[in-house]
């Protein structure tokens, strides 16, 4: 059986473990702490980075969006549609989502890895105001939930799921339809719900 290197608490590895459960793709998950850079991680990914899949023949495969292209082929195109204009919606915002977090994941690193002397708030801002920026376009315009969803959805989801772990209480005001967006989401999906990246 293959097997994913994660953190529980990575959006990048929530979203591919979401992607996973969602097109029926057993994997067995083995969670990595990034800080240390383990032989294991760094000899499956010389950058050293999660989310990696193992395949059952031993080939790494990262990063997560190349993950999810390599899911949905596994899984006869359950993560991403066939039509070109429909996956290309799904593409995009798979990649809005992912750029979201690389923001969140900035924010984060910048705080934990200075002293507090030195850290660099006109840079926290400038990544906070990508966030914003992107949480009111899709405020604006929620991604449907329709019976199959795609891997767009899913980094959204996961996406926010992070927003709630590492940001509570500093990014929902103002956007109540992007926070009842990802409460359907729960409720029509509860079998991914307890896969939503946590601490």
């Amino acid at each position: 059986m293959p097997k994913l290197f994660y953190s529980p608490a990575s959006p990048y590895s929530g979203k591919v473990r979401m992607a996973a459960a969602y097109a029926g793709i057993p994997v067995v998950t083995v969670t990595v702490e990034t800080g240390p850079q383990p032989a294991l991680l760094t000899d499956a990914n010389p950058l050293g980075k999660i989310p990696v899949w193992i395949t059952d023949d031993g080939q790494s495969i990262y990063d997560s969006r190349v993950i999810t292209q390599y899911l949905n082929r596994l899984s006869g195109n359950k993560l991403f549609p066939r039509n070109a204009d429909k996956r290309l919606d799904a593409e995009r915002l798979e990649a809005l989502a992912d750029g979201i977090c690389d923001c969140l994941l900035a924010i984060v690193y910048e705080r934990r890895g200075r002293p507090e002397e030195i850290i660099h708030q006109p840079w926290i801002d400038k990544q906070w105001s990508k966030v914003t920026r992107s949480l009111d376009l899709l405020n604006a315009n929620p991604p449907k939930l329709p019976k199959a969803i795609t891997t767009g959805q899913i980094a959204l989801r996961a996406a926010i799921g992070y927003l709630d772990l590492r940001f509570p209480g500093k990014w929902e005001k103002g956007r109540p339809r992007l926070k009842r967006w990802a409460a359907r989401f729960d409720e029509k999906f509860p079998e991914l719900k307890a896969i939503v990246p946590q601490g």
